[in-house]
């Protein structure tokens, strides 16, 4: 949308949640603004010889509860606001959940598809030596997003360990698991999707099986979203990533769309089973009982919000939806449940990674699966109970648990010098 500008997104939605709290504006006032901001130049030698220049940014938006937490992406249409607006989520998403970190984002302006592995490695880790001086275990841990993963993480711990000169895994978190990774890091963010979704139906009185949902992405977020609802009783009728929509009244074929997906660079167009093309629009409005937007920001928004039949929507992506949508949908009647709870559960498996790294101490999957699920369930009932108290929405009713928190660490700490 021209002109969108998404840290508006979070100031409004602070503002509102401050409102409603009492808290008169010198309360809050430094969440409004990031702590510090890093923009880089970063060189590449491409592999036909020439030289390119790529922009990149890391920004801090909060340590008032530990260190900055939060991922870095590879992406096009990366730009200043949008970093800046997902290292404020990562604050509030933190919050939310209970873990001992504050937000942080990465980004780099690139199109990685068209990179070679050569080419990706050497911006990673040009990269990582331009935010090296900001980042580490007790500063700011990154973590993968849109357009990077667990090898491009194992590039970053390795150039900053080089730098360090010992070897340092606990600087970023999503590393591969021979590298100190966490096992269930990759389905973490999926696997909280499930969990929250399963807790709202549970909430509203009704029954996970049988229900129809439509994904949007189909990333690693999307895709083990769709895999673990499945596995819950859902019928998933729909799914789309940046080829195109697909769409089956009578429920697709997770398990074999998915296998497909991961022979390789495959999209969802090539993919040969049973169902019609929809397109990307067609997916956000179907009649449908959950839809999953696990795209990038602003999917959902003023043109289309009012066409939006889904009765539940979990926010997988970081930002769906925007602040006017959020009228429209409230206004009728949809349960929206909000990025910092729903797609929570990645940073909150990052925070048992990070732990691990500091004590070298592993733990095996079903242990990390188990603690995912207590805090999720906590989280989801604390930001239920208080909507409910306050007679505000989850989107709400999540930003005002993170605000409480929030402002209690401002108190408590007081303002510097």
């Amino acid at each position: 949308m021209s002109g969108y500008n998404p840290y508006d997104n979070v100031l409004k939605t602070i503002d509102k949640a401050a409102s409603i709290l009492g808290y008169a504006p010198s309360d809050y006032e430094t969440l409004k603004h990031p702590e510090r901001e890093l923009r880089v130049s970063v060189p590449v030698r491409m592999d036909d010889g020439s030289l390119q220049v790529f922009e990149g940014y890391r920004v801090q938006h909060s340590t008032l509860r530990g260190p900055a937490k939060g991922g870095i992406r590879f992406h096009h249409e990366v730009n200043d606001d949008e970093v800046r607006a997902l290292s404020a989520w990562m604050t509030f998403k933190c919050a939310v959940v209970g873990v001992p970190y504050g937000g942080g984002k990465g980004g780099v302006v690139v199109d990685p598809s068209k990179l070679s592995v050569n080419e990706k490695r050497q911006l990673t880790r040009r990269y990582t030596a331009m935010i090296a001086p900001i980042i580490g275990p007790e500063t700011d841990i990154p973590a993968p997003d849109v357009g990077t993963n667990a090898e491009v993480m194992g590039w970053i711990m390795d150039t900053y360990s080089m730098l360090k000169g010992h070897t340092v895994t606990g600087v970023v978190t999503g590393k591969p698991i021979t590298l100190g990774g966490a096992k269930g890091r990759r389905e973490a963010t999926g696997r909280g999707i499930m969990i929250t979704a399963v807790n709202a139906v549970k909430a509203l009185g009704k029954d996970m099986n049988g229900m129809t949902v439509a994904i949007q992405g189909m990333g690693n977020v999307g895709s083990v979203s769709a895999a673990l609802l499945t596995e819950q009783g859902a019928k998933v009728v729909a799914v789309s990533d940046v080829s195109c929509a697909i769409y089956n009244e009578d429920g697709l074929n997770i398990p074999e769309i998915i296998a497909y997906l991961n022979e390789g660079k495959n999209l969802l167009e090539g993919y040969q089973g049973n169902y019609k093309k929809i397109s990307n629009e067609d997916l956000l409005t179907l009649d449908v009982d959950i839809l999953v937007p696990a795209a990038l920001e602003n999917q959902i928004n003023a043109s289309n919000a009012d066409k939006v039949r889904a009765k539940i929507i979990v926010e997988g992506a970081n930002g769906p939806t925007t602040v006017e949508a959020d009228e429209i949908l409230d206004k009728n009647g949809v349960v929206v449940l909000p990025d910092i709870l729903a797609n929570a559960g990645g940073v909150v498996v990052s925070y048992f990674e990070w732990v691990q790294n500091l004590q070298s101490l592993y733990w095996d999957e079903s242990q990390v699966n188990d603690k995912l699920k207590s805090i999720m369930d906590a989280a989801f009932e604390s930001v239920w109970n208080i909507a409910k108290e306050k007679n505000v929405n989850l989107r709400s009713g999540a930003y005002l648990i993170a605000m409480q928190r929030l402002i209690e660490a401002v108190n408590l700490r007081g303002i510097w010098p």
